[in-house]
């Protein structure tokens, strides 16, 4: 298992860290089950992701199981928390508290990987001044005093997409470090500000097309 390294300096190629997290949950499964051990052939059969590949992404992080046994489950899961970041709390407020957003703040799952949605912001009077799962909405001009009141590094943008560029301008102004954008725009930023977009929609194009040439390969 890891030795003294700085991990967190690591840059993974992008692949690898997305699929660290599917590791991740099939092995706190085998933990919570009691099971001690499991080898990159078990995950590859649970993943469908080639034991091989699996074998080389945990090696980024120093991670290497034990001939003929494999990999310590409780270590494994321990690693790949600290790695990605799930044990350690980070703030997060979130414009546009619509459907979307609503729904965002009450996923209670987020906080198990590390997000806490601290605060919420919305131009909407009826919400303004409300709460939802106990997280306060405020109005957008109260922004940056509030970032700055709970220390929130990360924006959730689930604002419409016309209003996407305006409202990640305000939240980087405020602070913000970090921007999780959830509209189809791609939003532009400067230097030194982290960018993940993930968009519904794009995912439903490529889920259509897919079940397009499913359907016309049956015929």
């Amino acid at each position: 298992m890891p030795e003294n390294r700085n991990i967190s300096k690591i840059i993974l190629p992008e692949p690898t860290l997305r699929r660290l997290p599917w590791y991740l949950a099939y092995v706190s499964l085998l933990h919570t089950n009691g099971v001690e051990y499991v080898s990159s052939t078990q995950i590859s059969k649970e993943l469908s992701v080639d034991a091989s590949q699996i074998a080389k992404d945990l090696s980024f992080l120093n991670i290497k199981g034990k001939t003929r046994i494999g990999y310590e489950v409780a270590t494994l899961e321990r690693e790949l928390q600290d790695f990605l970041g799930f044990k350690k709390g980070h703030n997060a407020v979130i414009i546009g508290v619509g459907s979307l957003g609503a729904a965002l703040i009450q996923d209670s799952g987020l906080s198990r990987y590390g997000l806490n949605i601290v605060a919420g912001f919305d131009i909407n009077p009826a919400l303004v001044g409300s709460s939802l799962c106990e997280v306060p909405i405020y109005d957008i001009s109260e922004l940056e005093t509030r970032r700055k009141q709970y220390n929130a590094e990360i924006g959730i943008v689930t604002v419409p997409v016309d209003k996407a560029q305006e409202v990640a301008d305000i939240m980087i102004n405020s602070g913000i470090k970090a921007l999780w954008n959830f509209t189809p725009f791609r939003i532009r930023a400067g230097e030194g500000i982290v960018i993940q977009n993930t968009s519904i929609y794009a995912h439903l194009a490529v889920m259509y097309n897919r079940l397009n040439l499913q359907k016309q390969r049956s015929r």
